[in-house]
Parts: structure tokens; sequence; C-alpha cells
């Protein structure tokens, strides 16, 4: 595992390169924050109540900024697979000594690491100005676990989508139906806990609200059952997509066209 490492580390060198590029990305959280903020606010006052399924104001802020702050961390790893399939360079990488499918999570890891620190720095210095600091400052740690789960499962989700470019090479549909999935059922936009009963419970058993509303509610109301279910639920998801990734990556080879020189 040695190379994967320095493969990570050196993505992790690359990441802090361009920091202009970097903070500019981390910089569209705050507008985001800011149309939460009148949103939830107009919704809080004109039901009259302090909180609405156990989130007061402050709570759904946070959460939110937490859930913004996972999905603007994770790398296109499908966009980036679908171009390498294009121009040619997947036949450069997968003659490399090492395994393709490894090479691409150590990159993105790698990735992600800073993206999601400064999107947390932005993104919790506009909510404390808006709604206060963070509940439960201290258990910082049972989400941050669960945060590592989810990348680990966005990454399984996007290279499924960017293996589908062994076939089809445009994966721009199959990324747009999979955000759109992880909106609604994810909880990005909306906590899961404001949606009907029947909704919550199916949503909540999916791949995407572990992606997203799992980790961003255990960061509001951290408590360790809610954080055993949490993480038994992210490792079958993540043993499930492994499986399904090794099989779609060994038959998606099968069908690989290698364009360009």
């Amino acid at each position: 595992m040695k190379k994967y490492l320095s493969i990570f580390k050196i993505q992790v060198v690359n990441s802090l390169a361009y920091p202009g590029e970097l903070v500019g990305r981390s910089l569209m959280i705050i507008p985001f924050m800011w149309v939460f903020y009148q949103l939830w606010s107009v919704t809080f006052r004109s039901t009259g109540a302090e909180a609405i399924n156990g989130l007061t104001l402050r709570d759904t802020l946070w959460y939110l900024m937490m859930a913004e702050t996972i999905e603007l961390g994770r790398p296109r790893i499908a966009r980036t697979v679908a171009e390498n399939v294009k121009d040619g360079s997947i036949a450069y990488l997968l003659n490399k000594p090492y395994d393709f499918m490894l090479y691409q999570f150590s990159t993105s890891m790698g990735e992600t690491v800073f993206r999601t620190a400064t999107n947390a720095l932005f993104g919790g210095a506009i909510t404390w100005w808006l709604v206060g600091p963070p509940p439960h400052l201290s258990n910082w740690t049972l989400a941050l676990v669960a945060v590592m789960g989810a990348w680990i499962l966005n990454f399984a989700m996007n290279a499924l989508i960017g293996l589908a470019a062994f076939v089809a090479e445009d994966v721009a549909p199959f990324e747009w139906i999979y955000q759109k999935l992880a909106f609604i059922f994810g909880g990005l936009l909306i906590p899961l806990d404001f949606y009907p009963q029947w909704l919550q419970t199916l949503s909540r058993f999916l791949p995407f609200s572990s992606m997203v509303y799992a980790p961003a509610r255990l960061f509001v109301a951290p408590n360790a059952g809610g954080f055993t279910s949490i993480i038994a639920l992210q490792f079958f998801w993540i043993m499930a997509l492994s499986l399904a990734l090794s099989l779609a990556y060994r038959k998606g080879l099968t069908y690989l066209t290698v364009n360009g020189g």
C-alpha cells in the first residue's frame, strides 16, 4: 500500500499548488449558506415554532453547512475517468504498475482533504456569524468518522458512473441523474427529518443518505447509538458498492475502446 500512500501525498501537494483556485472554489459555499439562511428563517418564522421535527434554525443551518461541505468537497471522478477514455490516456494509466481503481481512490482522497477543509472553514465562518456556534462542539470526532465513510461511498458511486465511460464514453447524463438522486434522497437541500415518514424510511436506507444526511445529522446531534447504526449502514453499502465496482471494472475492460494516440 506504500505506492498508494505516495500517490495520496503527491495529490495533496498538487492540491496546494494553486491555493487561489482552491480558495475560490470554496468561497462558493458562502452565498449558498446565505440563501439557506434567508429561506429557512422565513420557514421557521411562518410556522411560529422554535424547532421542526427536532431541528432548530441553528441546527438546520449547521446541518446544511456540513451537507454542502461534503458535496462541494468531493472530486468529479466520473468526469476524470470519462476524459481519460476520450483522450486515450486511459491506456497509459492501465499499463502502469498499480491498480487503476486504487490509483483513482488515492488521488480522489488527496484532492478531497483540502477541498473539504476549506469548505468547512468558510462555510463554518459564515454559519457561525449567521446563527451562532455549532452544537456539541466537543463531539466532532464522531461526525468526522462518518464523513470519512461518506468520502468512500461518494468515490464508489462516482467511480461506478465513471466506468460507464468504458462503454458509453459520455457519462454526463448518468452524473446528472446521480446528483438529483443525492439532492432528494441524500437530504442535501432539505434534511430528511422534514420529509413524510414513509419517504424518510426509504431515504435513510438508500446509500445517498449515508453520503450526506447521516454525517451531517450526526454533526448537529451526536450520540453513540446513532453513530453505531450510521457506521453499520455505511459499511454495508461500502461492501456492496465495492463488489459492484470490482465486477463493473472487470466487465468494462472487455468493452473498452481506446481513443487518441
